[in-house]
C-alpha cells in the first residue's frame, strides 16, 4: 500500500478556499506540524499557489515551517513543488528563474520539482524544452527528483521514454483521482501505465474538493461561491456513492474521509488531500492504519462507475 501525503493549494488561496492570513497562518503551522509528526510522507505545493498579491504564499509558509523542523524529521519528508508552464516561460531555461524563486521561498527545502501541467493541448512545442530544463537541474544536483502533473497515459509514456533516454528517472505523475474522478484507473489509464513504468502516482483532490467528506443529506453552507456551485451539482448526483462510503465506514468504525483516501491507496495511488486544520490530519493518519478489503473496493468501484456526473477534468490534462 502507498503512503499518504498532503497538499497546500488552499494556503494563500482566497478565491476558492477563503484564506485569511490573520486567522489561518498559526492554524496552518499547527496543521503542518501534526501532519509530519503523524507520518504523512510528502507535502506538495506550487509556485502558482496563492491568489492575487498572495501568489507564492503557499511556498513561503511551507518554507518557514520546514526550516523550523529538526533535521532528522525533515529527512523523512519529501517536499515537492510544481512550476507552471506559463506562455512566457519558453525554452530550455524557461523555468530556471521560477525554480530559483521557489527555492528561495522554500528556503532551500525542495526534493522534487514537477511540471505543473502539460502544454500538449495548446503549445506542444513548449513542453519538451521545459522538461529538458528540469532534467538539467537534476543533473546539476540542484534538485533530487523530477515529476509531471496533469499528464495522460499517452503523454506519460512519451515523456518517460524521453527522460529515460537522457538517463533521468521520472519519479512521479500527479493527476486528479477520486471516486468522483475515476478515469485514471480505467484499462490503459494512468494508473496502469505508471505501474508498468515504475512511476509513483500522486492523487490530488482525493476528496473532490470536500464533496466526498460530506455525509448524505448535507446541504452547502459556509462555502466560497465557486465551491458552492460545484457542491450544488455534485452532492445530489453522488448521494448513492456517499451512502456506500458511509456504510463501509460505519461497519469498520472509521470515517467517510478515510474510506475515500483508502480507495485511492487500494488502486496504487498516494492521495494528497489538502489540509488546513489539525482536525483534518487525524483522518489522514488513521487511514494509514487499515486497508479496504477486495469486496469493499469492488462495491466502491461499481458505485463510482455508475455515476453520471463527475468532477470537472483539469482543462490542461493531456491525453
Amino acid at each position: 500500500m502507498t503512503g499518504i501525503g498532503f497538499g497546500t493549494w488552499a494556503w494563500g488561496n482566497q478565491l476558492l478556499w477563503g484564506y485569511n492570513p490573520d486567522l489561518d497562518d498559526l492554524i496552518l503551522e499547527s496543521t503542518f506540524q501534526q501532519a509530519v509528526a503523524g507520518g504523512l510522507c510528502l507535502v506538495d505545493t506550487a509556485d502558482s499557489y496563492g491568489t492575487g498579491v498572495l501568489n507564492g504564499r503557499s511556498e513561503e509558509l511551507l518554507g518557514h515551517f520546514l526550516t523550523a523542523m529538526k533535521p532528522e524529521d525533515r529527512a523523512q519528508l519529501t517536499v515537492a513543488t510544481k512550476l507552471a508552464p506559463f506562455p512566457w516561460r519558453l525554452g530550455r531555461r524557461g523555468l530556471v528563474k521560477a525554480f530559483l524563486a521557489s527555492q528561495r521561498r522554500l528556503q532551500g527545502c525542495m526534493d522534487r520539482v514537477q511540471l505543473h501541467w502539460s502544454t500538449a493541448r495548446y503549445a506542444p512545442w513548449q513542453e519538451r524544452p521545459l522538461l529538458d530544463g528540469l532534467a538539467d537541474l537534476v543533473e546539476q544536483g540542484a534538485v533530487r527528483e523530477i515529476g509531471v502533473s496533469n499528464v495522460g497515459p499517452r503523454r506519460l509514456t512519451l515523456l518517460h521514454r524521453y527522460l529515460k533516454d537522457r538517463g533521468i528517472p521520472l519519479t512521479s505523475i500527479q493527476v486528479q483521482f477520486s471516486l468522483l474522478a475515476p478515469k485514471p484507473r480505467l484499462p490503459g489509464g494512468v494508473l496502469e501505465i505508471s505501474r508498468d513504468l515504475g512511476v509513483e502516482v500522486l492523487a490530488y483532490s482525493p476528496l473532490a474538493l470536500g464533496v466526498l467528506a460530506r455525509e448524505p443529506g448535507w446541504t452547502p453552507q459556509g462555502l466560497t461561491l465557486l465551491r458552492r456551485g460545484l457542491f450544488l451539482r455534485l452532492l445530489p448526483a453522488s448521494e448513492s456513492l456517499r451512502q456506500t462510503m458511509v456504510s463501509i465506514a460505519e461497519a469498520r468504525g472509521v470515517t467517510q474521509v478515510q474510506v475515500a483516501l483508502n480507495w485511492c491507496r487500494s488502486h496504487g495511488a498516494c492521495p494528497i488531500p489538502g489540509l488546513r486544520r489539525p482536525s483534518q490530519v487525524i483522518d489522514a493518519q488513521q487511514a494509514l492504519l487499515w486497508s479496504l478489503s477486495a469486496d469493499e473496493r469492488m462495491r466502491l468501484d461499481e458505485t463510482s462507475a455508475a455515476m453520471s456526473v463527475r468532477m470537472p477534468e483539469n482543462p490542461f490534462q493531456s491525453a
